[in-house]
């Protein structure tokens, strides 16, 4: 007797459940990377969480820079300079700068997976033996050293100089447009370095010719509703995009009145042409009736 069959469906699985992600997981041998849950399940930007993942996937000594970071993914300069800033303070990120035997100064990325692991000259570094991993100190960082940031200035004069001096030498016309900006749109308030960074650009278009009141509008026309970074980056990012205006072409030099150009007469005696106001005789002519008069009255 043949079996019976059943067109019924069959019951799924009892450990499948009833909404939400189901896993379908294979078994990697090569070309993978262990994350954390911790970092894959960050709270907040999933630009943050994608660099700190491709960081952690790329081999040791491959460039991390922002102009690096920048040609691999479609986000901008200002998007992954603000993952890095995040990465840092938590613990994931920290860069170092060291000096070379020769006296140069190099500076050197450090990636953690674990945020609190041993750092690169502690026990598990590649230099030491393997021990436990023990917690640490997360390092104090300040704004102005944002890592990897290829857009801050390198350290200098500008560092060491206080923000009040430095905007002492720029122009104050410039400074007075980048501190009304304020008056149009509250979100707009530099910082006295900011300003100093931003005034010489302003500057140049107020050299170009453009009034206080252009400046004013293409600043701060169909602003974003909400500021990705810094106002001030945005701003700069205006100033260095839109073409100066096409400067007026220099006066003509004053036209210089030319003599009026007498008529043509055509000479009563001899009938050739001559200039003159009034018809009459050439000066050829004239000169032979005054000769016959001489003679007459001689």
């Amino acid at each position: 007797m043949a079996d019976s069959q059943s067109n019924a469906r069959l019951r799924a699985d009892a450990g499948a459940p009833a909404s939400g992600v189901i896993h379908v997981r294979t078994r990697l041998t090569a070309d993978f990377t262990v994350i954390s849950n911790a970092l894959a399940q960050r709270r907040g930007s999933a630009v943050t969480v994608g660099v700190a993942v491709y960081i952690l996937s790329l081999p040791t000594g491959a460039p991390v820079t922002i102009t690096a970071l920048c040609e691999h993914f479609s986000e901008g300069e200002i998007l992954i300079s603000r993952a890095l800033r995040e990465l840092e303070p938590a613990g994931y990120l920290e860069r170092r700068r060291e000096r070379l035997a020769s006296g140069q100064i190099r500076t050197r990325t450090y990636f953690y997976d674990v945020p609190g692991g041993d750092g690169p000259d502690g026990p598990n570094s590649p230099d030491g033996p393997p021990t436990p991993s023990r917690p640490r100190e997360r390092p104090v960082v300040r704004e102005t050293a944002s890592p990897l940031r290829e857009v801050a200035p390198a350290p200098g004069a500008e560092e060491t100089e206080s923000p009040v001096s430095a905007l002492a030498d720029c122009d104050p016309k410039a400074v007075a447009v980048l501190t009304a900006l304020r008056r149009v749109d509250p979100r707009l308030v530099l910082s006295a370095r900011e300003a100093a960074r931003l005034a010489p650009a302003v500057a140049e278009w107020l050299a170009a010719g453009v009034g206080a009141h252009e400046i004013t509008e293409l600043l701060t026309v169909r602003l974003p509703d909400r500021f990705r970074a810094r106002p001030a980056s945005f701003l700069a990012f205006r100033l260095r995009e839109t073409p100066l205006p096409v400067p007026p072409p220099a006066p003509l030099p004053p036209a210089v009145e030319r003599p009026a150009v007498l008529p043509f007469q055509t000479c009563d005696g001899c009938e050739r042409a001559f200039r003159a106001h009034e018809p009459g005789h050439c000066r050829s002519c004239r000169d032979h009736l005054v000769g016959e008069r001489l003679c007459a009255a001689g």
